[in-house]
Protein backbone atom coordinates (compact mmCIF):
# COMPACT_ATOMS: atom_id res chain seq x y z
CA UNK A 1 0.00 0.00 0.00
CA UNK A 2 1.35 3.42 -0.89
CA UNK A 3 1.21 6.02 1.85
CA UNK A 4 -0.77 8.44 -0.29
CA UNK A 5 -3.85 6.22 -0.12
CA UNK A 6 -4.54 7.26 3.47
CA UNK A 7 -5.54 10.71 2.28
CA UNK A 8 -8.63 9.22 0.68
CA UNK A 9 -10.15 9.22 4.18
CA UNK A 10 -11.29 12.79 3.60
CA UNK A 11 -14.23 11.29 1.74
CA UNK A 12 -15.39 9.57 4.94
CA UNK A 13 -15.80 12.66 7.08
CA UNK A 14 -19.54 12.77 6.55
CA UNK A 15 -20.08 9.21 7.74
CA UNK A 16 -20.48 9.83 11.46
CA UNK A 17 -21.22 6.80 13.59
CA UNK A 18 -24.80 6.52 14.83
CA UNK A 19 -25.38 7.96 18.28
CA UNK A 20 -26.70 4.72 19.72
CA UNK A 21 -25.66 1.37 18.28
CA UNK A 22 -24.53 -1.88 19.80
CA UNK A 23 -20.83 -2.67 19.95
CA UNK A 24 -21.12 -5.33 17.24
CA UNK A 25 -22.58 -2.81 14.79
CA UNK A 26 -19.86 -0.31 15.65
CA UNK A 27 -17.16 -2.92 15.05
CA UNK A 28 -18.69 -3.94 11.73
CA UNK A 29 -18.82 -0.37 10.49
CA UNK A 30 -15.25 0.39 11.59
CA UNK A 31 -13.96 -2.75 9.92
CA UNK A 32 -15.83 -2.10 6.67
CA UNK A 33 -14.50 1.44 6.41
CA UNK A 34 -10.91 0.89 7.53
CA UNK A 35 -9.95 -2.48 6.06
CA UNK A 36 -9.58 -1.27 2.43
CA UNK A 37 -6.72 0.99 3.50
CA UNK A 38 -4.70 -1.70 5.28
CA UNK A 39 -1.92 -3.87 3.88
CA UNK A 40 -4.16 -6.93 3.76
CA UNK A 41 -7.48 -8.28 4.95
CA UNK A 42 -8.18 -10.13 8.18
CA UNK A 43 -5.95 -8.11 10.49
CA UNK A 44 -8.89 -6.47 12.25
CA UNK A 45 -10.33 -8.23 15.29
CA UNK A 46 -12.84 -7.59 18.03
CA UNK A 47 -10.73 -9.55 20.55
CA UNK A 48 -8.30 -7.27 22.40
CA UNK A 49 -4.83 -8.62 23.19
CA UNK A 50 -4.03 -9.55 26.76
CA UNK A 51 -3.36 -6.77 29.21
CA UNK A 52 -1.36 -7.03 32.41
CA UNK A 53 -4.12 -5.48 34.53
CA UNK A 54 -7.87 -5.58 34.04
CA UNK A 55 -8.40 -2.60 36.35
CA UNK A 56 -9.82 0.30 34.33
CA UNK A 57 -8.38 -1.26 31.17
CA UNK A 58 -9.17 0.18 27.73
CA UNK A 59 -12.11 -1.47 25.98
CA UNK A 60 -11.81 -1.01 22.21
CA UNK A 61 -14.54 -1.65 19.66
CA UNK A 62 -11.96 -3.15 17.30
CA UNK A 63 -8.29 -4.07 17.28
CA UNK A 64 -6.06 -3.49 14.27
CA UNK A 65 -3.22 -6.01 14.39
CA UNK A 66 -0.91 -3.94 12.21
CA UNK A 67 1.68 -5.69 10.08
CA UNK A 68 3.41 -2.65 8.57
CA UNK A 69 4.09 0.88 9.66
CA UNK A 70 1.81 1.99 6.82
CA UNK A 71 -0.99 0.12 8.58
CA UNK A 72 -0.31 2.31 11.61
CA UNK A 73 -0.39 5.46 9.48
CA UNK A 74 -3.60 4.42 7.74
CA UNK A 75 -5.33 3.63 11.02
CA UNK A 76 -4.28 6.90 12.63
CA UNK A 77 -5.40 8.87 9.57
CA UNK A 78 -8.77 7.11 9.61
CA UNK A 79 -9.32 7.72 13.32
CA UNK A 80 -8.26 11.36 13.28
CA UNK A 81 -10.39 12.09 10.22
CA UNK A 82 -13.47 10.61 11.86
CA UNK A 83 -12.79 11.78 15.41
CA UNK A 84 -12.49 8.23 16.74
CA UNK A 85 -10.35 7.67 19.86
CA UNK A 86 -7.41 5.31 19.44
CA UNK A 87 -4.58 3.81 21.43
CA UNK A 88 -1.38 2.01 20.43
CA UNK A 89 -0.42 -1.03 22.50
CA UNK A 90 2.56 -3.36 22.60
CA UNK A 91 3.08 -5.24 25.85
CA UNK A 92 -0.20 -4.14 27.40
CA UNK A 93 1.53 -3.37 30.67
CA UNK A 94 0.44 0.26 31.07
CA UNK A 95 -1.65 0.30 34.23
CA UNK A 96 -2.65 3.95 34.44
CA UNK A 97 -6.31 4.96 34.65
CA UNK A 98 -5.98 7.51 31.85
CA UNK A 99 -7.42 5.36 29.03
CA UNK A 100 -10.81 6.21 27.55
CA UNK A 101 -11.73 4.72 24.18
CA UNK A 102 -15.44 5.40 24.51
CA UNK A 103 -17.78 3.05 22.64
CA UNK A 104 -16.08 3.16 19.24
CA UNK A 105 -12.37 3.28 20.07
CA UNK A 106 -9.63 1.55 18.09
CA UNK A 107 -6.69 -0.29 19.61
CA UNK A 108 -3.61 -0.43 17.38
CA UNK A 109 -1.79 -3.62 18.32
CA UNK A 110 1.90 -3.20 17.45
CA UNK A 111 2.97 -6.72 18.45
CA UNK A 112 3.81 -7.87 14.92
CA UNK A 113 6.27 -5.00 14.42
CA UNK A 114 8.77 -6.84 16.57
CA UNK A 115 11.97 -6.76 14.54
CA UNK A 116 15.33 -6.10 16.22
CA UNK A 117 18.19 -5.48 13.79
CA UNK A 118 21.79 -4.42 14.46
CA UNK A 119 24.17 -2.44 12.30
CA UNK A 120 27.44 -4.00 11.16
CA UNK A 121 29.52 -3.05 14.18
CA UNK A 122 26.65 -3.62 16.65
CA UNK A 123 26.79 -0.06 17.97
CA UNK A 124 23.17 0.63 17.01
CA UNK A 125 20.00 -1.44 17.04
CA UNK A 126 16.69 -0.76 15.33
CA UNK A 127 13.87 -1.95 17.59
CA UNK A 128 10.35 -2.35 16.27
CA UNK A 129 7.47 -0.77 18.14
CA UNK A 130 6.07 -4.24 18.85
CA UNK A 131 9.17 -5.81 20.40
CA UNK A 132 8.92 -6.56 24.08
CA UNK A 133 11.89 -6.58 26.43
CA UNK A 134 12.33 -10.36 26.29
CA UNK A 135 12.44 -10.37 22.50
CA UNK A 136 14.81 -7.39 22.42
CA UNK A 137 17.24 -9.00 24.86
CA UNK A 138 17.08 -12.33 23.04
CA UNK A 139 18.14 -10.67 19.79
CA UNK A 140 20.84 -8.65 21.53
CA UNK A 141 22.23 -11.73 23.28
CA UNK A 142 22.34 -13.65 20.00
CA UNK A 143 24.06 -10.74 18.28
CA UNK A 144 26.64 -10.27 21.05
CA UNK A 145 25.51 -6.83 22.14
CA UNK A 146 23.91 -5.10 25.14
CA UNK A 147 20.92 -2.74 25.05
CA UNK A 148 19.68 -0.67 27.96
CA UNK A 149 16.14 -2.04 28.41
CA UNK A 150 13.73 -2.33 31.30
CA UNK A 151 13.75 -5.21 33.76
CA UNK A 152 10.36 -6.81 33.08
CA UNK A 153 10.37 -9.21 30.14
CA UNK A 154 6.74 -8.80 29.07
CA UNK A 155 6.78 -5.00 28.87
CA UNK A 156 7.09 -3.25 25.51
CA UNK A 157 10.73 -2.32 25.01
CA UNK A 158 10.13 1.12 23.50
CA UNK A 159 7.39 2.10 25.93
CA UNK A 160 9.77 1.45 28.80
CA UNK A 161 12.66 3.24 27.10
CA UNK A 162 10.73 6.32 26.00
CA UNK A 163 9.13 6.86 29.41
CA UNK A 164 12.63 7.30 30.79
CA UNK A 165 14.16 3.87 30.67
CA UNK A 166 15.32 2.46 33.98
CA UNK A 167 17.15 -0.86 33.66
CA UNK A 168 20.06 -3.02 34.73
CA UNK A 169 22.55 -1.17 32.51
CA UNK A 170 21.50 2.33 33.58
CA UNK A 171 24.57 2.80 35.73
CA UNK A 172 26.86 2.09 32.78
CA UNK A 173 25.02 3.68 29.87
CA UNK A 174 22.49 6.13 31.29
CA UNK A 175 18.73 6.15 30.93
CA UNK A 176 17.00 4.53 27.99
CA UNK A 177 16.10 7.99 26.66
CA UNK A 178 19.80 8.90 26.63
CA UNK A 179 20.43 6.05 24.19
CA UNK A 180 17.78 6.91 21.60
CA UNK A 181 19.34 8.05 18.31
CA UNK A 182 16.29 8.44 16.09
CA UNK A 183 12.64 7.47 15.78
CA UNK A 184 10.27 6.44 13.04
CA UNK A 185 6.86 7.81 14.07
CA UNK A 186 3.31 8.36 12.90
CA UNK A 187 1.91 11.75 13.84
CA UNK A 188 -1.70 12.90 14.05
CA UNK A 189 -1.84 13.86 10.38
CA UNK A 190 -1.20 10.22 9.45
CA UNK A 191 2.31 10.95 8.22
CA UNK A 192 5.31 8.74 8.75
CA UNK A 193 8.24 10.83 9.94
CA UNK A 194 11.90 10.26 10.70
CA UNK A 195 12.60 12.15 13.89
CA UNK A 196 16.20 12.83 14.83
CA UNK A 197 18.41 15.60 16.14
CA UNK A 198 18.65 17.17 12.69
CA UNK A 199 15.09 16.80 11.38
CA UNK A 200 13.23 18.00 14.48
CA UNK A 201 15.32 18.27 17.67
CA UNK A 202 12.41 19.52 19.79
CA UNK A 203 10.19 16.61 18.78
CA UNK A 204 12.99 14.13 19.51
CA UNK A 205 13.36 15.83 22.90
CA UNK A 206 9.64 15.46 23.63
CA UNK A 207 9.35 11.85 22.56
CA UNK A 208 12.09 11.00 25.05
CA UNK A 209 9.96 11.30 28.17
CA UNK A 210 6.46 12.09 26.89
CA UNK A 211 6.21 10.29 23.54
CA UNK A 212 2.60 9.03 23.57
CA UNK A 213 1.43 12.66 23.47
CA UNK A 214 2.95 13.24 20.03
CA UNK A 215 2.64 10.09 17.96
CA UNK A 216 3.15 6.36 17.65
CA UNK A 217 6.71 5.07 17.42
CA UNK A 218 6.88 2.28 14.84
CA UNK A 219 10.62 1.77 15.38
CA UNK A 220 13.58 3.36 17.11
CA UNK A 221 17.31 3.36 16.56
CA UNK A 222 19.11 3.07 19.90
CA UNK A 223 22.71 2.74 20.92
CA UNK A 224 23.91 -0.78 21.56
CA UNK A 225 27.17 -2.02 23.02
CA UNK A 226 29.19 -4.90 21.52
CA UNK A 227 29.86 -7.54 24.15
CA UNK A 228 31.80 -10.73 24.58
CA UNK A 229 30.36 -13.69 26.44
CA UNK A 230 32.06 -12.55 29.64
CA UNK A 231 30.58 -9.07 29.15
CA UNK A 232 27.10 -10.60 29.26
CA UNK A 233 27.21 -11.94 32.82
CA UNK A 234 25.99 -10.57 36.14
CA UNK A 235 25.72 -11.62 39.77
CA UNK A 236 22.06 -11.55 40.73
CA UNK A 237 19.24 -13.59 42.27
CA UNK A 238 17.20 -13.22 45.43
CA UNK A 239 17.83 -12.76 49.13
CA UNK A 240 14.80 -13.44 51.32
CA UNK A 241 14.58 -11.91 54.79
CA UNK A 242 12.12 -12.39 57.61
CA UNK A 243 9.95 -9.32 58.32
CA UNK A 244 11.72 -8.56 61.60
CA UNK A 245 14.84 -7.66 59.55
CA UNK A 246 13.00 -4.99 57.55
CA UNK A 247 14.47 -1.92 59.22
CA UNK A 248 18.00 -3.30 58.85
CA UNK A 249 17.42 -4.05 55.19
CA UNK A 250 16.02 -0.60 54.48
CA UNK A 251 18.91 1.10 56.22
CA UNK A 252 21.41 -1.07 54.36
CA UNK A 253 19.91 0.01 51.03
CA UNK A 254 20.03 3.65 52.11
CA UNK A 255 23.70 3.29 53.05
CA UNK A 256 24.78 1.39 49.92
CA UNK A 257 27.20 3.30 47.72
CA UNK A 258 25.88 2.05 44.40
CA UNK A 259 28.61 1.90 41.78
CA UNK A 260 27.80 2.00 38.04
CA UNK A 261 27.79 -1.81 37.86
CA UNK A 262 25.22 -2.13 40.66
CA UNK A 263 21.54 -1.86 41.37
CA UNK A 264 19.23 -3.26 44.03
CA UNK A 265 15.51 -3.97 44.27
CA UNK A 266 13.39 -4.46 47.39
CA UNK A 267 10.06 -6.33 47.31
CA UNK A 268 7.25 -7.00 49.70
CA UNK A 269 5.90 -10.18 48.15
CA UNK A 270 4.18 -13.47 48.84
CA UNK A 271 6.49 -16.28 49.88
CA UNK A 272 4.34 -18.61 47.77
CA UNK A 273 1.70 -21.25 48.39
CA UNK A 274 0.29 -22.81 50.40
CA UNK A 275 0.45 -20.09 53.07
CA UNK A 276 1.43 -17.10 50.86
CA UNK A 277 3.14 -15.63 53.90
CA UNK A 278 4.62 -12.25 52.93
CA UNK A 279 8.39 -11.84 52.91
CA UNK A 280 10.98 -9.15 52.37
CA UNK A 281 12.93 -9.98 49.20
CA UNK A 282 16.04 -8.29 47.80
CA UNK A 283 17.48 -8.72 44.31
CA UNK A 284 21.07 -7.43 44.16
CA UNK A 285 22.67 -6.96 40.75
CA UNK A 286 26.36 -6.64 39.95
CA UNK A 287 27.42 -6.48 36.31
CA UNK A 288 30.23 -8.96 35.55
CA UNK A 289 30.15 -9.99 39.22
CA UNK A 290 30.87 -13.35 40.81
CA UNK A 291 30.43 -14.89 44.25
CA UNK A 292 33.41 -13.02 45.68
CA UNK A 293 32.73 -9.59 44.22
CA UNK A 294 28.96 -9.94 44.66
CA UNK A 295 29.21 -10.72 48.36
CA UNK A 296 31.68 -7.87 48.77
CA UNK A 297 29.56 -5.31 46.94
CA UNK A 298 26.43 -6.20 48.92
CA UNK A 299 28.12 -7.20 52.18
CA UNK A 300 25.82 -5.03 54.27
CA UNK A 301 22.81 -7.05 53.07
CA UNK A 302 24.41 -10.49 53.28
CA UNK A 303 25.54 -9.86 56.87
CA UNK A 304 21.95 -9.19 57.97
CA UNK A 305 21.32 -12.87 57.42
CA UNK A 306 18.88 -13.80 54.65
CA UNK A 307 16.88 -16.94 55.32
CA UNK A 308 17.32 -17.99 51.69
CA UNK A 309 19.82 -17.03 49.01
CA UNK A 310 19.67 -17.85 45.29
CA UNK A 311 22.26 -15.33 44.08
CA UNK A 312 24.50 -16.65 41.33
CA UNK A 313 26.09 -15.68 38.01
CA UNK A 314 23.49 -15.43 35.24
CA UNK A 315 23.83 -14.62 31.53
CA UNK A 316 22.27 -11.50 30.00
CA UNK A 317 19.25 -13.36 28.64
CA UNK A 318 18.34 -14.56 32.15
CA UNK A 319 18.83 -11.37 34.16
CA UNK A 320 15.09 -10.65 34.18
CA UNK A 321 13.74 -14.18 34.56
CA UNK A 322 13.36 -13.91 38.33
CA UNK A 323 10.55 -11.44 37.71
CA UNK A 324 8.66 -13.49 35.12
CA UNK A 325 5.95 -14.33 37.63
CA UNK A 326 5.27 -10.62 37.78
CA UNK A 327 4.31 -10.80 34.09
CA UNK A 328 1.23 -12.92 34.81
CA UNK A 329 -1.58 -11.21 32.88
CA UNK A 330 -5.02 -10.41 34.18
CA UNK A 331 -6.23 -9.62 37.66
CA UNK A 332 -6.86 -6.16 39.02
CA UNK A 333 -3.71 -4.16 39.72
CA UNK A 334 -4.34 -0.46 40.41
CA UNK A 335 -0.81 0.72 41.09
CA UNK A 336 0.63 3.78 42.80
CA UNK A 337 4.20 4.94 42.22
CA UNK A 338 6.33 7.70 43.69
CA UNK A 339 9.90 8.99 43.70
CA UNK A 340 11.84 10.08 46.78
CA UNK A 341 15.31 10.79 48.07
CA UNK A 342 15.85 8.71 51.19
CA UNK A 343 15.00 5.26 52.53
CA UNK A 344 13.45 5.80 55.96
CA UNK A 345 13.00 2.57 57.99
CA UNK A 346 10.01 3.83 59.99
CA UNK A 347 8.15 4.73 56.79
CA UNK A 348 8.77 1.29 55.33
CA UNK A 349 7.54 -0.40 58.50
CA UNK A 350 4.28 1.54 58.22
CA UNK A 351 3.91 0.51 54.60
CA UNK A 352 4.68 -3.11 55.50
CA UNK A 353 1.89 -3.10 58.06
CA UNK A 354 -0.58 -1.73 55.51
CA UNK A 355 0.69 -4.17 52.89
CA UNK A 356 0.19 -7.31 54.98
CA UNK A 357 -3.28 -6.17 55.98
CA UNK A 358 -4.33 -5.94 52.34
CA UNK A 359 -2.30 -8.91 51.08
CA UNK A 360 -4.13 -11.24 53.44
CA UNK A 361 -7.54 -10.46 51.95
CA UNK A 362 -9.14 -13.10 49.71
CA UNK A 363 -7.57 -13.17 46.19
CA UNK A 364 -5.01 -10.47 47.15
CA UNK A 365 -2.09 -12.75 48.02
CA UNK A 366 -0.04 -11.70 44.97
CA UNK A 367 0.01 -8.01 45.91
CA UNK A 368 3.49 -6.47 45.72
CA UNK A 369 5.44 -3.42 46.81
CA UNK A 370 8.58 -2.70 44.76
CA UNK A 371 11.55 -0.38 45.35
CA UNK A 372 14.21 0.27 42.70
CA UNK A 373 17.61 1.84 43.30
CA UNK A 374 20.33 2.42 40.71
CA UNK A 375 23.68 4.09 40.39
CA UNK A 376 22.89 7.47 38.85
CA UNK A 377 26.42 8.76 38.32
CA UNK A 378 26.38 8.21 34.54
CA UNK A 379 22.77 9.36 34.14
CA UNK A 380 23.45 12.59 36.00
CA UNK A 381 26.47 13.34 33.82
CA UNK A 382 24.01 13.91 30.95
CA UNK A 383 22.56 17.39 30.45
CA UNK A 384 19.14 17.20 32.17
CA UNK A 385 17.64 19.45 29.49
CA UNK A 386 18.65 17.06 26.68
CA UNK A 387 15.41 15.06 27.01
CA UNK A 388 11.93 15.68 28.39
CA UNK A 389 12.46 13.08 31.12
CA UNK A 390 12.44 15.20 34.31
CA UNK A 391 13.44 12.89 37.16
CA UNK A 392 17.23 12.52 37.07
CA UNK A 393 17.40 14.10 40.52
CA UNK A 394 15.29 11.32 42.10
CA UNK A 395 17.23 8.70 44.07
CA UNK A 396 14.58 6.00 44.55
CA UNK A 397 11.34 4.89 42.91
CA UNK A 398 8.73 2.72 44.58
CA UNK A 399 5.32 1.42 43.60
CA UNK A 400 2.53 -0.25 45.58
CA UNK A 401 0.62 -2.81 43.52
CA UNK A 402 -2.51 -4.25 45.10
CA UNK A 403 -3.16 -7.39 43.00
CA UNK A 404 -6.47 -9.21 43.35
CA UNK A 405 -9.44 -10.65 41.47
CA UNK A 406 -12.43 -9.67 43.58
CA UNK A 407 -13.88 -6.38 42.30
CA UNK A 408 -15.40 -5.73 45.71
CA UNK A 409 -11.85 -4.95 46.90
CA UNK A 410 -11.44 -1.99 44.53
CA UNK A 411 -12.07 0.67 47.17
CA UNK A 412 -9.77 -0.97 49.73
CA UNK A 413 -7.08 -1.52 47.09
CA UNK A 414 -7.06 2.11 46.06
CA UNK A 415 -7.08 3.20 49.68
CA UNK A 416 -4.01 1.06 50.39
CA UNK A 417 -2.19 2.33 47.29
CA UNK A 418 -2.90 5.96 48.03
CA UNK A 419 -1.95 5.59 51.69
CA UNK A 420 1.39 4.05 50.76
CA UNK A 421 2.00 6.79 48.21
CA UNK A 422 1.12 9.46 50.78
CA UNK A 423 3.60 8.00 53.27
CA UNK A 424 6.42 8.02 50.74
CA UNK A 425 5.55 11.55 49.63
CA UNK A 426 5.42 12.85 53.21
CA UNK A 427 9.14 12.17 53.53
CA UNK A 428 10.26 12.40 49.89
CA UNK A 429 12.64 15.35 50.50
CA UNK A 430 12.02 16.65 46.98
CA UNK A 431 11.18 20.25 46.01
CA UNK A 432 7.95 18.92 44.50
CA UNK A 433 6.26 15.50 44.32
CA UNK A 434 7.68 13.31 41.58
CA UNK A 435 6.34 10.18 39.90
CA UNK A 436 7.93 8.27 37.02
CA UNK A 437 5.35 8.15 34.23
CA UNK A 438 5.56 4.38 33.80
CA UNK A 439 4.82 3.91 37.53
CA UNK A 440 2.03 6.48 37.81
CA UNK A 441 -1.57 5.68 38.76
CA UNK A 442 -3.36 8.23 36.61
CA UNK A 443 -4.63 10.75 39.15
CA UNK A 444 -1.39 12.72 39.47
CA UNK A 445 -1.07 16.36 38.45
CA UNK A 446 0.84 16.79 35.19
CA UNK A 447 3.53 18.72 37.08
CA UNK A 448 4.21 15.57 39.13
CA UNK A 449 4.70 13.51 35.96
CA UNK A 450 6.49 15.97 33.66
CA UNK A 451 8.14 18.30 36.17
CA UNK A 452 9.96 21.31 34.74
CA UNK A 453 9.56 19.95 31.20
CA UNK A 454 5.83 20.66 31.19
CA UNK A 455 5.82 24.23 29.74
CA UNK A 456 7.98 23.23 26.76
CA UNK A 457 5.96 20.03 26.30
CA UNK A 458 2.74 22.04 26.15
CA UNK A 459 4.16 24.27 23.43
CA UNK A 460 5.35 21.21 21.50
CA UNK A 461 1.96 19.55 21.86
CA UNK A 462 0.28 22.64 20.41
CA UNK A 463 2.58 22.47 17.38
CA UNK A 464 2.59 18.72 16.72
CA UNK A 465 -0.87 17.63 17.88
CA UNK A 466 -3.01 20.79 18.11
CA UNK A 467 -6.27 18.82 18.04
CA UNK A 468 -5.16 16.54 20.87
CA UNK A 469 -5.59 13.24 19.04
CA UNK A 470 -2.93 11.51 21.13
CA UNK A 471 -4.69 11.84 24.47
CA UNK A 472 -4.67 8.46 26.19
CA UNK A 473 -1.50 8.56 28.31
CA UNK A 474 -1.08 11.43 30.80
CA UNK A 475 -2.42 13.83 28.24
CA UNK A 476 -0.60 17.16 28.03
CA UNK A 477 -3.34 19.76 27.83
Amino acid sequence: MKFTTVFAFSSLVGFALPAAVDNHSVAQQLEAELEPYLSRKNIISVEPPTRWSSFDAPNPAIVVNVETESDVAATVKYCTTKGIPFLAQNGGGGWATTFDLGTNGVLINLARLNQVVFNADKTQATIGGGSNISNTIAHAYAAGALIETGNCNCVGALGAILGGGYGNLLGLYGFGVDNVVSLRVVTADGRLRDVNASSDPDLLWGFRGAGPNFGIVTSAVVRSYPATESDMQAWTGSLVFSPDKLEQVVQAIQDLKLQPEMNVFLYFISGGPPTNEPVVLITPYLYKGNATSGHSAFASLYTIGPKSDTTTVLPYNQWNTGGDGFCTPGGRKPSFGVGFQEMIPATWRQIWDMYIEFQQKPTAENSVVVLEAYSLIKARSVDPSSTAFPHRNVNFNAVAIPWYNDTSLDVEAEAFGRAARDLWRATDKLPQNSTYINFAHGDEALEVIYGNSLPKLRALKHRVDPNDRFNQWFNIR
